[in-house]
C-alpha cells in the first residue's frame, strides 16, 4: 500500500522556498573568473541536458520533452535570459518545479497500482525528483527538497518491489555512509556489483540498471554516492576519490546474502575514476571493474581543456571541493591531483584486477586515450570506444559490454 501522505509532501517541503535562489546564481566566482565565463561560447541551457542518459535511467522520452518544452516556453523572469532553465521562483517554468510536478504524476499513479507496477511508477517518480535536483549543487534549497522526495519515493518503491532492498549504514570516521543494497533473491549468497555514478548524479538514479541488467543475471547491486553529493554530502571530495568505497569494501563481510569474495565494480564518469583507483588499492578483494566514461588523466591534467567546460561543470566542482568563491585558473591547476597517472597508479604499475574501460566516441571528458591508459595498467585490461552515431544504442552497447565483462569475471 502506498502512503497517501505523499500527495501533500511536496507542498510542505517547498512551502518556504518559493523565493529560493535559482540554481545557476548560487555559486560565487572570483571577479577574474567571471570574465572567463562570459567569454565562453553560450548554450541555450545552463544545465547539460542528458536526454539519452535519463531515458536509459527510466525517463519517458515524450514526458521528458514535454517538461523541457514547458521550461523553455515560460514567460517568467530568468536569471539569465539566454539560459532557458534559469526561471526564478518555484512556479511554472522553473526547473525544479516542472520536474517535481512530473514526478508527482507518477507518485499519484502508484497509489492506484499494486506490486511491481506500483514500484515502477515510484521509481520513475524518484528519478524525476532527482532530475529536479540536478546538478545537485550544495546550498540549493529547491534541490534539497527534491532530494527528500526522491529518497522517499525510492525507498517506497524498493519496499513494494518483488526484489529485496536493504539500506546499509556503514560507520566511517565518526559519520555514517548510507548505501543501498538490492538483491534479486536471498536463496544463497550472490556476487555483488558496487555501482557509483558521477559528481552530478545520485545513487537513486541507478534502479533501472539493477532491474534490466543486474537482477536478471543474479547480481546484487550496492550503490554509493561520491563524496560531497547525495547521501555522501557530509564528505568533501579529495584526490582520495575512493575513500568511502574502500570503507564499504571493508564492511562487506558483515552484509548477509552477498558473497564478499566475489565483488565487481561499475563506475560511471567520476565514479569510474574512484573505482579504477580502488582496483589498485584493493586488488585482493575485487574480481573485476568496469569504468564507463571515466576521466582519469587527460582533462584533469590539462587546464586549457578544463577552462573550456561550461559554467555548470565549474559550479559542480566548486560545490564538491568546497572551494568558493571559484577561481577557475586555480581550480583547473589543482585538478591534476585527481589524475590517476599523476598519483602514480596508471602507467607506472599494473593491477591484477581485470578492468574494462569504455567511452563513447568523441567524449571530451573521457577520451579513448584515458581508456587505453586504464587498460594498459591492468594485467587483464581492455579499452573500448563505442561509436556515437547513435548515442542511444551506444549507451545500450556500453551496458551490455559491462555486464558481459562482469559475468565472465565474477561467475567463471
Amino acid at each position: 500500500m502506498i502512503d497517501d501522505t505523499n500527495k501533500n509532501l511536496s507542498e510542505k517541503l517547498f512551502a518556504k522556498h518559493h523565493q529560493a535562489k535559482e540554481t545557476s546564481s548560487l555559486t560565487p566566482y572570483m571577479p577574474s573568473s567571471l570574465s572567463v565565463l562570459e567569454d565562453k561560447p553560450q548554450s541555450s541551457w545552463y544545465r547539460n541536458l542528458r536526454r539519452l542518459q535519463w531515458i536509459w535511467q527510466g525517463a519517458d522520452p515524450i514526458e521528458q520533452e514535454e517538461v523541457l518544452a514547458r521550461i523553455s516556453s515560460s514567460k517568467h523572469s530568468r536569471t539569465k535570459d539566454e539560459w532557458l532553465d534559469t526561471v526564478m521562483g518555484f512556479h511554472s517554468g522553473n526547473w525544479a518545479y516542472e520536474w517535481t510536478q512530473a514526478g508527482m504524476v507518477h507518485q499519484r499513479r502508484a497509489t492506484e497500482l499494486k506490486g511491481e507496477e506500483a514500484a515502477l511508477a515510484l521509481y520513475k517518480a524518484s528519478l524525476y525528483f532527482s532530475i529536479a535536483a540536478y546538478p545537485h549543487i550544495k546550498g540549493d534549497n529547491l534541490s534539497l527538497q527534491a532530494h527528500v522526495l526522491a529518497n522517499k519515493a525510492y525507498e517506497e518503491a524498493s519496499n513494494v518491489s518483488q526484489y529485496v532492498f536493504k539500506q546499509l549504514n556503514i560507520p566511517y570516521k565518526g559519520k555514517t555512509i548510507q548505501a543501498n543494497l538490492h538483491l534479486p533473491h536471498t536463496e544463497r549468497p550472490l556476487p555483488v556489483v558496487v555501482v557509483c555514478a558521477g559528481l552530478d548524479s545520485v545513487q537513486t538514479d541507478m534502479w533501472k540498471l539493477f532491474l534490466d541488467h543486474l537482477a536478471p543475471n543474479e547480481f546484487a547491486m550496492l550503490t554509493i554516492d561520491m563524496p560531497s553529493v547525495g547521501k555522501s554530502s557530509n564528505w568533501t571530495l579529495s584526490e582520495d576519490s575512493c575513500c568511502l568505497h574502500q570503507a564499504v569494501i571493508d564492511y562487506l563481510p558483515q552484509v548477509p546474502f552477498i558473497d564478499h569474495w566475489n565483488v565487481g565494480l561499475l563506475g560511471f564518469r567520476f565514479g569510474g575514476n574512484a573505482l579504477v583507483r580502488l582496483s589498485f588499492l584493493e586488488q585482493t578483494r575485487i574480481k573485476a571493474c568496469v569504468a564507463i566514461g571515466a576521466p582519469v588523466h587527460d582533462i584533469l591534467s590539462s587546464p586549457d581543456k578544463l577552462n573550456k567546460m561550461p559554467k555548470m561543470y565549474f559550479d559542480v566542482l566548486g560545490s564538491r571541493l568546497g572551494k568558493l568563491p571559484i577561481d577557475i585558473s586555480s581550480l583547473a591547476g589543482q585538478m591534476s591531483a585527481w589524475s590517476l597517472k599523476t598519483q602514480g597508479l596508471l602507467a607506472s604499475r599494473k593491477t591484477s584486477v581485470p578492468i574494462l574501460a569504455i567511452s563513447l566516441e568523441g567524449d571530451v571528458i573521457a577520451p579513448h586515450s584515458d581508456n587505453q591508459l586504464i587498460a594498459m595498467s591492468s594485467k587483464v585490461g581492455r579499452a573500448v570506444k563505442v561509436p556515437s552515431k547513435n548515442l542511444s544504442s551506444g549507451y545500450q552497447k556500453s551496458l551490455d559490454l559491462a555486464v558481459d565483462w562482469l559475468l565472465e569475471e565474477l561467475k567463471s
